[in-house]
């Protein structure tokens, strides 16, 4: 009887869809299932191979897996792989099929995680288990890190990681990890988007201090209105354009690929040729500060004597001084800021034989690929890796149908992700682990 090995084309639905079937939601306050039982999972198929992981505890249910993967020179500085195994929560009312069924349906894998960030999870576990199989070591050693928390500031994830087990990460100057290497279509052309920047986060908790009293009185410090005026004030600000040196040259190149100029004084009008996809875009060209959360009174008849905001920040980089100090002047002296989670912004080079090798497995692929840097709206745990001196791009390569607003379907109902663009995508990283 002859036994056919799976290959990571034939693999990659499959671990994509049994990883979103594990909940491991983060709530940001510690509840919820953790990530204990996806890191049990993932170790578990580095092991079934040959590896050797290591499992690291952060807290009840939280777990981080790191693996070291020998590759053909192991005198040059290892690579880093990071993916995260939480997801955000996703209530079922909302979905067209079950967020934690993981079906797989005409051709697609719905759930949540299906693109934030399952779809790497699997696609880098099929890659290196097909290779560990096959006796194919990479072109260097990967370091792969599958962490925990990464949707809450990444606490008990990267920057304990870091903080703690730097000795797991020593000699590694490059990195590779989520929400780059996608394709969107312009006209006849595919742009595959690889992040080499993204913005710092500033999670802010906005406070004003009132006199209680009866809801009948007349109270001119009322710490309801305070707030009020405050986040209607930072809510409705809009920053200015404010070009990177990635955003300049994805401008450039992108200004290239339509064949018209971009007017940096209105790079919008330009993006907004790329579809959906130009929301996420325009978020990376000025800092942003958006209210999310109020909190404020016991009762229809109780002024309270205090009311809070909770406000999601994010700062371009070289700007986090300047967007700190426009919050403090729009919400006024009468109202606290309180710093909730703050981390860094970053930007690295979009050259040399890293970024090279992205372009070759991917042109290799889909010889209509155009490969351009951008700078991500949100965060990742690169920030995290970043203050042990990794340079971490976003390149989890997926060739998506025309029509797809992937960018919609981060922490959106309905998340999927196409069974062709996982194989893509596992096509894209076997050759680029042979070319990095």
């Amino acid at each position: 009887m002859t036994v056919t090995t799976p290959t990571a084309e034939d693999e990659v639905p499959g671990l994509c869809r049994d990883l979103i079937r594990i909940d491991s939601t983060n709530y940001g306050d510690g509840s919820g299932p953790g990530e204990r039982e996806c890191a049990e999972q993932v170790a578990a198929w580095l092991v079934g191979v040959g590896l050797e992981p290591t499992l690291l505890e952060t807290g009840p249910r939280r777990a981080n897996v790191v693996a070291r993967v020998a590759g053909r020179d192991p005198q040059r500085s290892p690579l880093l792989v990071h993916c995260h195994l939480d997801v955000v929560p996703a209530d079922p009312a909302g979905w067209t099929l079950p967020p934690f069924a993981g079906e797989i349906v005409d051709g697609v894998v719905w759930g949540r995680g299906a693109v934030d960030m399952k779809d790497m999870d699997a696609m880098v576990l099929s890659v290196v288990r097909a290779r560990m199989r096959e006796g194919r070591p990479p072109a260097r050693d990967l370091v792969l890190a599958f962490v925990a928390d990464e949707e809450a500031g990444s606490t008990q994830g990267a920057h304990r990681l870091v903080s703690e087990h730097a000795e797991l990460f020593d000699g590694i100057r490059e990195g590779i990890g989520e929400v780059g290497g996608f394709s969107v279509q312009v006209g006849d052309r595919r742009l595959y988007l690889v992040e080499a920047a993204e913005k710092g986060l500033a999670w802010m908790r906005l406070v004003a201090e009132g006199r209680a009293g009866h809801g009948s009185m007349i109270n001119n410090a009322n710490a309801v209105t305070e707030i009020a005026q405050a986040v209607a004030a930072l809510g409705l600000h809009r920053f200015p354009v404010a070009l990177t040196d990635t955003t300049r040259r994805f401008l450039a190149e992108l200004a290239e690929v339509i064949g018209t100029p971009v007017d940096p004084a209105d790079p919008d009008a330009a993006l907004a040729q790329l579809g959906p996809i130009a929301a996420m875009l325009g978020a990376g060209l000025r800092n942003t500060a958006n209210p999310t959360v109020l909190a404020a009174g016991l009762k229809h008849n109780v002024i309270p004597g205090q009311a809070s905001a909770l406000v999601d920040g994010r700062f371009l980089p070289g700007q986090e001084e300047e967007f700190l100090a426009t919050v403090d002047r729009l919400v006024g002296p009468t109202v606290r800021r309180e710093m909730v989670v703050q981390d860094d912004a970053l930007e690295h080079p979009f050259d040399g034989d890293l970024v090279q090798a992205m372009r070759m497995a991917l042109v290799a692929e889909d010889p209509a690929a155009a490969v351009l840097p951008y700078l991500f709206s949100g965060g990742t745990d690169a920030k995290a890796f970043s203050r042990l001196g990794v340079a971490a791009y976003g390149f989890s390569p997926l060739r998506l149908p025309a029509d797809m607003d992937f960018a919609g379907m981060f922490h959106n109902v309905d998340e999927r992700v196409p069974v062709d663009a996982l194989r893509f995508g596992v096509r894209v990283l076997d050759r680029f682990l042979d070319l990095c």
